[in-house]
């Protein structure tokens, strides 16, 4: 795994913890002091290939050309904007993106209270999602729940209502047709439905009180936000509030992309890495 910038302590400390459960090698892009210099680095130094950078920018440029080059398996963010990072991802002539596939974020949260994984998108990466990519936001959520285990999983797709509105949220419309596309079978086994919102679909209760009827059943296990505004928020709010530990990486590429917040503890970026590799 190549680490772009590691040069804060929760990057090196969760780069430690990889390597102290033997679950990937680990490729530094630049600040070779600071993981030089870090105690909890130093029964590991044997194991981490230190590749000098001369900014951010050049250390992520250089770990998408050893993901090319076959390299590097799988890419992870230190201290640089995530936007740096993706420009040298989506880069026309030298990024990563596989052709016809769209870039797009997973997250995977494990929440007190919740008997379950719960997956959801995109809370990093696509704006105002089109149709189109929501599709493959889909997709992508089926196949890594049913990697994780569940062979027929819940996608539900939220909204602030059960109403659809084609005026004010064309959002809506989309989801009523991904919705018949999974019942179509084009995701493969699973259910998707919408638009409901969080509580009719991770609560049975709130649902039958509302009156909703929905094959999510309250037990979704996977959330589609309608946009990086809500699912951003929806992250923010469960890891602050709620104690959630999270995982997350970016679906599209030709390698797993890790982009932890650059706040994220270590625990966390070290189950992203543990997702990257599964």
């Amino acid at each position: 795994m190549a680490v772009v910038w590691p040069a804060d302590e929760d990057t090196l400390q969760s780069m430690a913890l990889t390597l102290e459960q033997g679950v990937a090698r680990m490729m530094a892009v630049g600040c070779r002091q600071q993981v030089e210099q870090h105690p909890a680095l130093h029964d590991y130094a044997h194991c981490i290939t230190i590749i000098d950078a001369d900014s951010p920018d050049d250390a992520a440029r250089q770990a998408v050309m050893m993901a090319r080059d076959g390299r590097a398996d799988a890419i992870m963010k230190g201290m640089i904007n995530t936007d740096n990072l993706l420009r040298a991802v989506l880069d026309k002539q030298t990024g990563i993106l596989t052709p016809g596939s769209v870039l797009t974020h997973v997250s995977v949260a494990q929440i007190a209270g919740c008997d379950r994984l719960l997956l959801f998108s995109d809370p990093a990466v696509i704006p105002h999602p089109t149709h189109e990519q929501r599709v493959e936001q889909v997709k992508y959520v089926a196949a890594l729940c049913r990697k994780l285990g569940v062979d027929t999983p819940r996608i539900a797709m939220i909204h602030c209502s059960e109403k659809v509105n084609e005026k004010h949220f064309p959002h809506t419309v989309s989801y009523r047709t991904i919705a018949q596309m999974a019942a179509d079978g084009e995701f493969g086994p699973c259910i998707a439905d919408g638009p409901l919102d969080v509580k009719t679909a991770l609560d049975l209760h709130s649902m039958q009180v509302k009156g909703i009827h929905s094959p999510i059943n309250g037990q979704a296990d996977a959330l589609i936000f309608p946009d990086i505004e809500a699912g951003n928020v929806f992250y923010k709010t469960i890891t602050l509030f709620a104690g959630a530990q999270t995982a997350g990486m970016l679906q599209g590429a030709r390698v797993p992309v890790v982009v932890p917040s650059r706040g994220d503890s270590a625990t966390s970026k070290f189950n992203s890495i543990m997702l990257a590799v599964l």
